[in-house]
């Protein structure tokens, strides 16, 4: 199997079809490496089951679970509304006007994000979120404007600070066929997919393959490795690798290696050595040892 170009997580400017690794995490006793890609841009009306095939193919592995950024699926299915064409009703405009600040970027407090989280799940369900959210203040909540609201409005994404152009002057709806992309997608690569809603505040799958963990991927994304728009890495492999070996309280004694003795080495750092006697601990050292043998071959340590 192909082994994909790789290059450290460093601040340069990576060509595309270049995976990145992100740093090690642990669930548990599981261990997962994790990369990112780095993609063309991505522009509506793409196929992205195909064109994002070359990045992937022969390269991932079984067991691989890929997952794709919702912003670019709700682009490639052409749900990016240029912002200038948004006229926002002045409901949109009085609400945009008590949201909260939560993360980066300004959120459904641009009247035209909030006019069209309105388009989407309609007037009334907005205000029923909105008076929730008031009460919110009060009582020292925070969220359930969202959980009114619904998922179709905490995906809808507007132009930040990192936002590439020319998607600088759009707002990005939530995906309407994630959940078709991904079976499609999994089915020519062989391994799981997700479409997932990540970013500095937290995230969450939109869509995956049956039988993938959710759970296990929103944690493995916590930390959004996937960055904020201007890396253009929207595509990440979650792989999972064997667990660490244990380190043994003591060490595995090795076959005799002179008359009245065995040696092994010590756990921790460094070359140090136990060397044992007759059944008995001689010496035990982290520090470098320089062994050599006496005259009547029998083990020796001699501490640096």
């Amino acid at each position: 199997m192909e082994n994909p170009q790789v290059i450290p997580d460093v601040d340069r400017e990576p060509t595309e079809g270049v995976w990145m690794e992100k740093p090690l995490r642990e669930i548990g006793n599981a261990r997962y490496r994790r990369f990112v890609v780095r993609t063309h841009l991505v522009r509506s009306g793409e196929r992205l089951d195909q064109t994002l095939l070359p990045y992937l193919k022969d390269r991932v592995q079984p067991g691989d679970v890929v997952v794709l950024g919702e912003k670019i699926v709700a682009i490639a299915e052409g749900r990016a509304i240029l912002l200038k064409s948004i006229k926002p009703r002045p409901m949109a405009r009085f609400l945009s006007r008590h949201v909260r600040q939560l993360g980066y970027g300004m959120g459904l407090r641009r009247p035209e994000t909030m006019e069209m989280a309105i388009r989407e799940v309609g007037l009334g369900r907005i205000l029923m979120a909105a008076t929730v959210g008031a009460v919110d203040r009060v009582v020292g909540r925070s969220g359930d404007f969202y959980r009114i609201a619904g998922r179709q409005v905490a995906a809808i994404d507007g132009p930040g600070p990192t936002t590439i152009p020319p998607f600088n002057q759009y707002i990005v709806l939530a995906p309407a066929r994630a959940q078709s992309l991904v079976d499609r997608l999994s089915k020519k690569l062989g391994v799981e997919v997700a479409v997932v809603d990540v970013n500095d505040v937290g995230s969450e799958v939109l869509a995956c393959s049956q039988g993938t963990s959710r759970e296990i991927i929103e944690e493995l994304l916590r930390d959004n490795p996937m960055g904020q728009g201007a890396q253009q890495t929207p595509v990440g492999i979650l792989r999972s690798v064997a667990p660490e070996e244990p380190r043994e309280a003591w060490p595995k004694l090795l076959p005799p290696q002179t008359e009245g003795g065995y040696f092994a080495p010590s756990p921790g750092m460094g070359d140090g050595s136990i060397v044992w006697v007759g059944g008995e601990v001689a010496s035990a050292s982290t520090d470098e040892t320089v062994r050599s043998q006496d005259r009547h071959g029998k083990l020796q340590g001699r501490r640096l």
